[in-house]
């Protein structure tokens, strides 16, 4: 059929099961958003500025699985969507960024609002196309949705010149198989055959395994296979920041986040083991911390998709690149069943001494605040977070049990990310309570937000753990730089509870541990966005801690050296 390229992208998407945009028109983008008008079966939200709609559909795409769709104007509107991109790619999200761009004459002669964000993108995306013939736009459309769901995921942007969403062409309706790809089938060739057996070997004669488990487990839905693996293995798991939530937080297995902010009992465990098995893990510098003393007595097997983060930053015995939930699914046939033994005794020990259970500065403890969180929600709800202090709170503090109820920035950290991120994630899982945890320098960064919750009326909770500070920042200056608090105070006039007011959300304020299960019950029975302001000591600190270029052995906790 006959189709301009505006119609026809409509229809692609269609094709990829796209029922959801994230967006905000602009002049290069107005014949795809006049063509949106007529569409009933996609529903466009529209945020309050690019970036928001990037880290909406990142959000989205955490919540649901689904691929996250963002649709901007060319020059600052694409530039606008660059921090969200650059998110998603370190996270391995899938998206598809829809940038309009000038006409094809006017390309490269600095035309108004001309910018090459192919170019721009180039390092922060899986692959990026500038589209200069109209016929080949479905298949860039096809091929850019198969690129962003396959192996590792990740973004994906397509730039479309003005003139060229107005070309007549020839669209050919398809129909697509939108599941998860593993860009290749784990092939059981000779030598991962010998590398598995080997693998095997390893487990069944270690006295001290640890599981590390990292966002892979989640992306690839293996979380079920992990947990029969560490019960049959009888494994003790810690988790990366992007692992959070593959392994059930409750369990008795479970020891907590690893790394920097990790547990006491994570971090000596890994001090101590005799095999690490990393599975969907990349060993970032925040878990390894010091390389040379990471896993001292460790065999290492490192299961991922993605080869180049096998031997990346740690050396690996037994490097398994393929599909992680296939490699788990092998393993459980091979290896033998285990008896909790000396090991399991060990690792409770451990976390019976080392339990978080941190006096707070103020009259508002976060960790009790998220403890109760946890027990008024039963953890039902899908957690997001800003980037600092609340985001390690959330991670140290509430004990998740569902793979895709944790959203957060790790890899770039991106302040932010968290309001817009719970906006996606609302407009996806409208089944769950969604809940942005935030402190007061991160909600600034993109509070314009709230208009879009306001707008869409999104039952959201946000949680602002103000200190009057930047909290992490302020946190390094106080142990490490002799408190010189250079330009990390708020103390201003600022009052989140008036803004709330101001965009037409309810807002409550609390100050005290008494305070929090009445507010919290409130927030949580309400079907209403709700902001709560929640008064946290400046000096309320994230520990335990390892400073950087340490061990995981030499933390900082209750601002001791351990």
């Amino acid at each position: 059929m006959k189709l301009i390229v505006a119609e026809a992208l409509l229809e692609c998407l269609r094709e990829q099961g796209v029922d959801t945009i994230f967006g905000y028109p602009g002049g290069t983008v107005i014949n795809i958003y006049d063509v949106l008008y007529d569409r009933k079966d996609i529903t466009h939200i529209l945020t309050a500025q690019e970036q928001g709609a990037v880290h909406a559909a990142d959000g989205y795409a955490r919540a649901t699985g689904k691929i996250g769709v963002v649709l901007a104007t060319s020059g600052p509107g694409a530039a606008n969507t660059v921090t969200g991109i650059a998110t998603a790619y370190r996270d391995s999200v899938p998206i598809v960024v829809i940038t309009g761009q000038v006409a094809r004459a006017l390309l490269g002669k600095g035309s108004f609002q001309e910018l090459d964000i192919t170019n721009i993108t180039k390092t922060i995306t899986k692959k990026n196309y500038l589209v200069t013939d109209p016929e080949t736009l479905p298949e860039i459309v096809r091929e850019a949705f198969e690129i962003a769901r396959t192996g590792r995921p990740g973004p994906v942007l397509i730039d479309i010149p003005k003139d060229v969403q107005q070309a007549v062409i020839e669209y050919m309706p398809m129909e697509i198989d939108t599941s998860y790809k593993t860009a290749n089938s784990t092939e059981m060739n000779f030598e991962t055959n010998f590398l598995l057996d080997k693998a095997v070997e390893l487990i069944n004669n270690s006295k001290r395994p640890l599981i590390y488990a990292g966002g892979g487990v989640k992306i690839s839905d293996s979380c079920g296979e992990l947990l029969k693996f560490a019960e049959k293995v009888k494994a003790p798991v810690t988790c990366s920041l992007m692992g959070t939530g593959a392994f059930p937080g409750t369990h008795p297995y479970f020891t907590g986040l690893a790394g920097m902010h990790g547990s006491r009992c994570s971090n000596i465990a890994i001090s101590n083991c005799d095999l690490l098995i990393a599975v969907g893990a990349r060993f970032s510098d925040r878990t390894v911390c010091k390389a040379e003393s990471f896993a001292p007595y460790a065999d290492i097997i490192h299961i991922d998709i993605d080869p180049g983060e096998l031997g990346k930053n740690i050396n690996t015995k037994i490097p398994l690149c393929g599909y992680v939930k296939r490699f788990l699914e092998l393993l459980l046939e091979k290896v033998d069943e285990k008896k909790e033994g000396v090991w399991n005794r060990q690792i409770q020990s451990w976390k019976d001494t080392y339990a978080a259970a941190y006096k707070s500065s103020g009259s508002l403890n976060p960790q009790y605040l998220l403890n109760k969180l946890h027990e008024l929600g039963k953890g039902k709800s899908i957690l997001t977070t800003e980037v600092g202090q609340n985001q390690m709170w959330t991670a140290q503090y509430y004990p998740f049990t569902d793979p895709r109820t944790f959203i957060s920035s790790g890899g770039l950290g991106t302040m932010g990310f968290g309001l817009g991120a719970a906006i996606g994630a609302a407009v996806g899982r409208p089944d769950c309570r969604v809940i942005n945890i935030a402190g007061d320098g991160s909600f600034r960064m993109n509070l314009s937000e709230l208009s879009t919750i306001s707008k869409y009326k999104l039952p959201i909770i946000q949680l602002i753990m103000n200190n009057s500070s930047l909290g992490m920042v302020r946190q390094w200056q106080k142990l490490f730089h002799n408190q010189r608090y250079s330009h990390t105070s708020l103390a201003d006039e600022v009052s989140f509870t008036k803004l709330a007011d101001a965009f037409g959300i309810k807002s409550m304020r609390i100050s005290e541990d008494k305070e929090v299960e009445d507010v919290l019950k409130e927030a949580l029975e309400s079907d209403e966005p709700v902001v709560i302001d929640c008064i946290v000591h400046p000096d309320d600190l994230v520990i335990p801690m390892v400073p950087a270029g340490k061990s995981l052995s030499e933390c900082i906790d209750n601002i001791r050296v351990c």
